[in-house]
């Protein structure tokens, strides 16, 4: 690599694996409030393998004429700072960048992003962990904080994909609000579900005071919910109408940089679970986006530069 240029995993024309390229882009500079990090890991998330099928296109969500980046969440090295930023060059930071629409992603080799989205990654968490933990850590802090504290009388919550990435955090993050929660999985997950202290169950019925919504099972989801209760469900484009007093709710994650620490902290202490499945070279990425499509992964496949 010159230092004039970095790789990133793009696509042009979406097409499913065999369509991501990896191209060389002009390196950028960070302005005011912006770092440019070396990124050292990024996951591959389901939302990915969405865009490089063309799925998001096909929504209107997409409109870049020449290309399309592909990832959500890095963890990495800070290597160069605007001015007004507090984040030295060295320091291991983590973060997140959100939206469908750009033509850059964190399947890069660097990524110039604000300074305030980020987190300082704690000395004994590793990059390649902490690299896990943004997207969906933060879109289960932000599904609890869509719940809020949990009623006197009126606390059973199920968590639907509990032992996926975002359920396995709600299920977790949720009992800090007074839930007590019951995680939805299959059989073969029940010892992870009950290791994050939730009750567990393969087949739940109908009554719960609240359903997090991880697995995204939308109006089947909606259906386990007890008249007056809450939903929050995970996929914006998508809401199922609210119905019998039901509080609907959906999340949009957004960066938020302090709350990302504390998930990190929590993280390297061992009360949140890291979940690595591999790493995968840069390149292989194809390869890792095909095994991702293979359900049933339990631990992320993570991209290394």
């Amino acid at each position: 690599m010159s230092m004039s240029t970095f790789r990133t995993a793009v696509v042009r024309t979406p097409g499913g694996p065999g369509s991501i390229e990896i191209i060389d882009v002009p390196v950028t500079e960070p302005g005011p409030g912006e770092v440019r990090v070396e990124i050292a890991a990024a996951p591959v998330n389901p939302v990915d393998l969405g865009v490089a099928d063309g799925f998001f296109h096909a929504m209107g969500l997409i409109d870049q004429p020449e290309r399309t980046g592909l990832g959500w969440d890095f963890a990495g090295i800070v290597v160069a700072t605007g001015r007004g930023g507090d984040l030295a060059v060295g320091t291991r930071v983590a973060g997140l960048v959100v939206g469908f629409d750009r033509d850059f992603g964190t399947y890069a080799e660097q990524l110039v992003v604000p300074a305030a989205d980020l987190a300082v990654v704690p000395d004994g968490l590793d990059l390649v962990a902490a690299s896990t933990v943004p997207l969906n850590g933060l879109a289960a802090a932000q599904i609890v904080d869509l719940l809020g504290d949990a009623p006197t009388g009126g606390d059973r919550l199920l968590v639907t994909g509990a032992a996926g990435a975002v359920g396995g955090y709600v299920s977790a993050l949720a009992q800090d609000r007074g839930w007590r929660v019951t995680g939805l999985a299959r059989a073969e997950d029940e010892e992870f579900v009950r290791s994050l202290g939730a009750g567990f169950t393969t087949r739940a019925e109908s009554g719960w005071d609240a359903v997090a919504d991880g697995a995204a099972l939308q109006e089947r989801g909606l259906a386990l919910v007890r008249d007056g209760g809450a939903f929050v469900g995970v996929r914006p484009n998508a809401v199922p109408a609210a119905e019998r007093g039901i509080t609907v709710a959906t999340v949009v994650t957004h960066p938020d940089g302090p709350r990302l620490g504390d998930l990190l902290a929590r993280t390297a202490s061992g009360e949140l679970p890291a979940r690595v499945h591999t790493v995968v070279p840069l390149d292989q990425v194809a390869d890792a986006h095909r095994a991702v499509a293979k359900s049933g992964v339990r631990g992320r496949y993570v991209l290394q530069p």
